[in-house]
């Protein structure tokens, strides 16, 4: 899926990697790409192999950018990287939308900065041509079209493109989008949510424990607001730290420390500049793999 990478580049990668590592005390994967069908294999692959490390350290930090891709993809890499790791905490110095959003949901933590996004949770789908298309898009067309049927306002043209929609690859749709909410809604709960045990930010429950039942419904809440079409209007719709945390959702903003902020930043410039000179559409790089 990638390119060899020249010895200079590897070591200069290699050790800015390293200082990473050090500075958090914890193993780094970095992958740049889409999620879709195959990628999973290879996080196995590559997981297995810096989990077999010696120097194996109990928490993985995954450096993710992507534009997204299938939410059973990402199922199947967190259940990976879930085995071996009790802790897992992401950073996004860039942008990580729909299924990358969907799978940063699935770590202990999530570090960000002012330019960095996720997107909404619009899962891909593979249509008939075999594309992959965002389901909530076309789910809301459908919706459109049958509500101005309801006010007797659809078209002919409307009514074709309504008569020629394929009721299975719909219901794929809706699942996929189901799908998506459901997982995201598991993992707030059993990962993003297992530490926070009193409140902190509502002036009437501060210091009260958190119940089980209020991480449930906190879950819910996320998923309902970044699965909504409607609000963001785009799946490719860039959400910021800040509107993040006004969805009540905690991010750890990396710039607040210097340190961890520069040694990003050496990193994923160099990252970034690799992949664009060599045209790469997928790579992945530890300490273990390049």
């Amino acid at each position: 899926m990638q390119q060899p990478v020249d010895n200079t580049i590897k070591d200069l990668l290699n050790s800015k990697l390293s200082a990473i590592e050090s500075h958090l005390a914890a193993d780094v994967l970095s992958y740049f790409g889409a999620l879709v069908n195959g990628v999973d294999g290879w996080f196995r692959k590559v997981v297995e192999e810096l989990a077999a490390d010696q120097q194996k350290k109990d928490k993985l930090v995954i450096i993710l950018t992507t534009p997204g891709g299938s939410a059973e993809t990402v199922e199947r890499i967190v259940n990976v990287v879930r085995h071996f790791y009790n802790t897992v905490d992401f950073i996004v110095p860039d942008y990580a939308y729909s299924a990358g959003t969907i799978f940063c949901m699935s770590g202990d933590n999530i570090f960000m900065d002012y330019y960095s996004v996720l997107g909404p949770i619009d899962p891909q789908v593979q249509n008939r041509e075999g594309k992959l298309v965002p389901a909530l898009g076309y789910l809301d067309k459908i919706e459109d079209l049958i509500e101005k049927d309801r006010q007797k306002t659809l078209t002919n043209a409307e009514f074709a493109i309504l008569q020629s929609m394929d009721l299975a690859e719909l219901k794929s749709y809706e699942q996929a989008k189901s799908l998506t909410i459901d997982l995201l809604k598991q993992w707030l709960v059993k990962y993003k949510f297992s530490k926070w045990n009193t409140h902190r930010t509502d002036p009437d429950k501060i210091g009260q424990e958190v119940t089980d039942e209020e991480k449930e419904k906190r879950a819910e809440d996320i998923a309902s607001d970044l699965s909504n079409n409607k609000k963001w209007k785009s799946h490719g719709r860039p959400i910021p730290l800040s509107v993040l945390r006004d969805l009540k959702l905690e991010i750890n903003d990396y710039s607040e420390n210097e340190q961890m902020k520069h040694l990003i930043k050496e990193y994923y410039d160099l990252f970034i500049d690799y992949i664009n000179k060599n045209n790469n559409p997928f790579f992945m790089h530890t300490r273990r793999f390049i």
